[in-house]
């Protein structure tokens, strides 16, 4: 399989107690998601099958091949459903991609310089989330919205984004100190001022 995936729903809640679990699906027709055979779980741990469907309003009930009871059903919530996007049909609108492409693309702010690459497309609820990693740190989510993303060039394999300002600036987790500035110890300062000859090694002040 591709490293590109296409999530194609996501699974909920248990339905009952003969294995039946709610599905949101995430294609255009949603009881498309059962077009493309047995669906690769989005963690890697497998694949499920549809057994039969049936629509419930905003949600399908699926009942997979082999999930026999609410417990089996119950394991499965928050799972996502996937197929590799070379089994998804090209999209005849130019205008049109599917999420799984944007993953590899550059990423450029608005005056065309690089500050990273979309490694990962998510979706927690709120809406989908671009993780975009930076040529150093850690990857940084991003709403997929026109505001923050006015344009993206498949052609030229890359997005333009108009981020928060303090998007790429390092996060302090709640209840963590903010990195200390460092500077010489005051004996290192002392011994400069006498005129002594001190190697420092490193950015922390340390005498070699």
């Amino acid at each position: 399989m591709s490293e590109k995936r296409v999530l194609l729903g996501r699974c909920g809640a248990a339905h009952g107690i003969k294995g039946e679990v709610r599905v949101k699906p995430f294609t255009a027709e949603p009881d498309g998601i059962a077009a493309y055979g047995p669906l690769d779980l989005e963690d890697g741990s497998g694949q499920l099958e549809i057994e039969r469907m049936r629509d419930a309003d905003t949600v399908l009930i699926v009942k997979f091949v082999g999930i026999n009871d609410r417990n089996a059903a119950e394991k499965l919530n928050g799972i996502g459903l996937c197929v590799d996007r070379s089994a998804i049909p090209e999209v005849e609108d130019e205008d049109e991609f599917y999420l799984a492409d944007l993953i590899g693309l550059a990423v450029e702010d608005l005056k065309g310089v690089k500050v990273g690459e979309i490694i990962n497309v998510v979706n927690f609820g709120a809406g989908d989330l671009l993780e975009i990693q930076p040529p150093q740190g850690t990857s940084v989510y991003l709403l997929f919205s026109p505001d923050f993303v006015p344009t993206v060039d498949l052609d030229g394999n890359r997005v333009v984004i108009d981020p928060p300002d303090d998007l790429f600036k390092p996060v302090t987790l709640p209840g963590e100190a903010p990195p200390k500035k460092r500077t010489r110890s005051p004996r290192a300062r002392d011994r400069f001022a006498a005129g002594s000859a001190i190697e420092v090694n490193g950015a922390d002040g340390s005498e070699s």
